[in-house]
């Protein structure tokens, strides 16, 4: 099963935003960081703010927020609203089908039983379960701001990882 750009997008955007919750993040740093359009971004920024996953504050001083505790924002839920009703194949759609053997066809029972099972999968999933205590993902979405010396020292302090003993 593919998932689409849109779904990887909001993925990263709730991974992003999970990280730095410490603060509001930008659509520009987010771009660049995940390296997503900022076109397609938008469309995703707004989609999820309205279903209530991300708090958005306009102005100069803007940016966004998770709208819930990332342990609440299940992935399998997140895919569901952002998927919406698209069809997994050509014969679930209710318009545009041009399969013939759309009328006897088995295989189409056993492609919706298997989507289910995919979203169902993710449902114990969270936001929180993807980037908690992941630090190799917290070092590539936690950029260090202005490159200090100092800034850079409490990035890696806040980073560290205990050394394996061989």
């Amino acid at each position: 099963m593919r998932i689409t750009k849109r779904t990887n997008i909001a993925v990263r955007l709730l991974m992003y935003c999970a990280a730095n919750e410490e603060r509001l993040v930008t659509k520009s740093e987010i771009a660049e960081c995940c390296n997503i359009s900022e076109n397609h971004l938008a469309q995703v920024i707004n989609q999820l703010s309205q279903l209530g996953y991300l708090h958005t504050q306009r102005g100069r001083n803007g940016g966004m927020t998770l709208g819930r505790d990332p342990a609440e924002i299940q992935i399998g839920q997140v895919f569901r609203h952002v998927e919406g009703a698209l069809p997994i194949a050509e014969c679930f759609a209710d318009t545009d089908n041009t399969c013939p053997l759309a009328s006897a066809c088995r295989l189409k029972l056993a492609l919706s039983d298997a989507a289910q099972a995919f979203y169902r999968s993710l449902d114990d999933l969270s936001v929180a379960d993807l980037v908690c205590g992941n630090v190799d993902l917290l070092r590539i979405l936690q950029p260090v701001a202005c490159g200090t010396a100092a800034g850079v020292a409490a990035a890696n302090a806040k980073l560290e990882v205990a050394p394996s003993v061989g």
